[in-house]
């Protein structure tokens, strides 16, 4: 029996969505509830699972078509089962090839992988498309991290392993690794050539840029700054990280204190709060506090909702479960919904100082920059701290200038005095 497989229901005000990787070729078998497509939307990345066990029995719409919802896109047939896949036998002789040629691994390392049975990855368990870009790599599935559903090892994993392994070995002056290929970086060229690629935007990032245009366009957008030392915070995470990490089983960072320290500012200065809804203003009486978190699809801003409830560590927690969820594109349109301010961190890639942008149609956006020892006056003497600038931008639409400026401030002093945070006040 043949069954059609379909584009699920589109979020809302999602019309259309591009079909971004297939994970299985025509012919080959799938098992109920192994993911077959990603399909690509300008909010989130959506899996579509087998419904049943067989055979993938034809692919309608290749990766690159634009699809909408209901639209069929391939079709299983139901009970068929079919032999190990052309393409994953000539991955794993690929594999063999080389490594026969480079005397790198024997072939049955190769070709018998690590099972799940022993704690490791199992690599036949893969999409035919991990298995070709693991042989292309030369890369075996047990020694990378799984992160997929199911402990599967997703083409993410590989490409972010293979890029940690060229990163250290550029570090230490040692060859590189192979290339990525399916990174798609331009190939090397010769010196003086004047060549160009040209790619098509991806949704996301097409959306990106629609709505930060359309935040300059509406908003009146002013940044103020402000300087913190945050050595009584280090002074805490160096103290107590080993237990905290301990007792919690997640690492004290700098996050949390910051998101603890806008809810307590928020709460002093509720226009920050608020939004703008056509003529009217909008305050709100929760506190749902979005984290910009950076993925290979561009920059992405989930919502840690009701930050005002949380604990340090439940904080912490969700801050690292965002952030893995973004680079393996499993966020959901319910993590990156709604918000009522946001919290934005170019510190991680040594900023110094910023203008962000508003993340509509939030009213503020705090910008985290990079934490650097300088020379301050403290008590009329000159010693070394540690120092990060802070910026906020704000809609002047709705924020006066004095509302901005005190915030700002209310957050530089509970940062320098964290015992505020615990006082709540």
């Amino acid at each position: 029996m043949s069954i059609e497989i379909k584009v699920p229901n589109l979020p809302e005000s999602v019309s259309e969505a591009t079909v971004a990787n297939w994970y299985r070729k025509a012919g080959e078998s799938v098992k109920r509830d192994e993911n077959l497509v990603d399909l690509e939307t300008d909010k989130v990345m959506l899996e579509v699972p087998a419904v049943t066990d067989g055979t993938l029995k034809e692919i309608r719409i290749k990766a690159g078509a634009t699809v909408k919802a209901g639209e069929v896109i391939g079709v299983i047939e139901e009970g068929a089962t079919a032999a190990v896949s052309p393409a994953a036998g000539k991955a794993v002789e690929k594999s063999v090839e080389k490594t026969a040629v480079h005397g790198k691994r024997s072939s049955a390392e190769v070709a018998v992988p690590a099972t799940a049975g022993d704690g490791h990855v199992d690599a036949e368990a893969q999409s035919p498309a991990v298995r070709k870009l693991l042989a292309e790599l030369d890369l075996l599935a047990a020694d990378i991290p799984a992160t997929g559903k199911g402990g599967r090892l997703t083409r993410e994993d590989v490409i972010a392993y293979a890029e940690h392994r060229k990163r250290s070995a550029d570090a230490s002056g040692q060859p590189a690794v192979a290339e990525i290929e399916k990174l798609g970086a331009p190939a090397p060229v010769h010196a003086g050539a004047r060549e160009e690629q040209r790619v098509p935007m991806t949704r996301i990032r097409a959306r990106i840029a629609e709505r930060l245009k359309d935040a300059q366009n509406t908003a009146a957008m002013l940044t103020t700054f402000n300087e913190v030392d945050l050595g009584a915070v280090s002074d805490i995470r160096a103290r107590h990280k080993t237990a905290f990490e301990k007792a919690t089983g997640v690492k004290l960072g700098f996050m949390s204190f910051f998101v603890k320290a806008a809810v307590e500012a928020l709460k002093k200065y509720p226009v920050v709060n608020a939004s703008i809804d056509g003529s009217d203003i909008v305050f709100h009486g929760y506190y749902d506090i979005g984290i910009a978190v950076s993925s290979e699809r561009g920059l992405v801003v989930p919502i840690l909702r009701d930050a005002d409830l949380k604990s340090f560590a439940e904080v912490e927690k969700a801050i690292a479960e965002f952030g893995n969820r973004a680079r393996t594109s499993k966020l959901t349109l319910d993590d990156l919904t709604g918000g009522t301010f946001s919290i934005t961190n170019g510190g991680v890639f040594g900023s110094m100082l910023s203008t962000p942008i508003l993340n509509p149609p939030q009213g503020a956006i705090l910008g985290m920059h990079g934490i650097t020892e300088r020379a301050v006056v403290v008590d009329g003497q000159v010693v070394v701290r540690p120092m990060m600038y802070l910026a906020l931008t704000y809609d002047h639409r709705l924020i006066d200038g004095r509302d901005a400026v005190l915030f700002l401030r209310h957050i530089k002093e509970a940062l320098e005095d964290p015992a505020r945070l615990l006082l709540e006040f």
